[in-house]
C-alpha cells in the first residue's frame, strides 16, 4: 500500500474542510478542477451536511467541486462507497500472480456512468483503492 504523499495545498484543503464540517478527513486529492476527499467511516453525514450544505459551502470556498467518499478498513465495502451512488452488485477481489485485482459487477443500467467519460471515475476509484488497501486493479464486470 502506498504511503499517502499531500501537497501543501491538499493539507490546506483537508484544514478548511474539516474545519467548516467537523468530518475528520483520512485523505484529500486535488486536481485543476475537483477536490475529494475521504472521510474516517461514520463522518460521511458530517461531511455532507443538512441538505448538502456544508459541501456546497466548502465548495464555495475552496472554488472548487467537491466530492466525498467514506472510508472503509474492509476493501470490499471502500470499493462500494468509491462507486456510490451506482448499484454495485457485488465485489470480489482477488490475488493474481501476486497482485490484488478488484471485480465489481454493477448494474447495467449504471455501468457507463460508474466508469465514466473516457474512464474517469474508474481511474479515481484505482488510485484511491491502490492508495487504501493496496489494489493494483479494479475491473468492472
Amino acid at each position: 500500500m502506498e504511503s499517502l504523499k499531500l501537497t501543501a495545498d491538499e493539507i490546506r484543503y483537508i484544514a478548511v474542510f474539516e474545519s467548516m464540517t467537523g468530518a475528520v478527513t483520512k485523505d484529500c486529492i486535488a486536481s485543476d478542477d475537483k477536490i475529494i476527499f475521504v472521510v474516517k467511516k461514520g463522518d460521511m453525514g458530517l461531511a455532507i451536511g443538512r441538505k448538502g450544505m456544508n459541501v456546497r459551502r466548502v465548495s464555495q470556498t475552496l472554488g472548487k467541486k467537491i466530492e466525498v467518499v467514506e472510508h472503509s478498513d474492509d476493501p470490499e465495502e471502500f470499493i462500494r462507497n468509491l462507486f456510490h451512488p451506482y448499484r454495485v452488485i457485488r465485489v470480489l477481489i482477488t490475488e493474481e500472480n501476486g497482485k490484488k485485482i478488484a471485480r465489481v459487477e454493477i448494474d447495467d443500467r449504471d455501468k457507463a456512468q460508474a466508469i465514466g467519460k473516457n474512464a474517469k471515475n474508474l481511474k479515481k476509484v484505482r488510485m484511491l483503492a491502490k492508495r487504501h488497501h493496496g489494489i493494483d486493479n479494479v475491473i468492472v464486470i
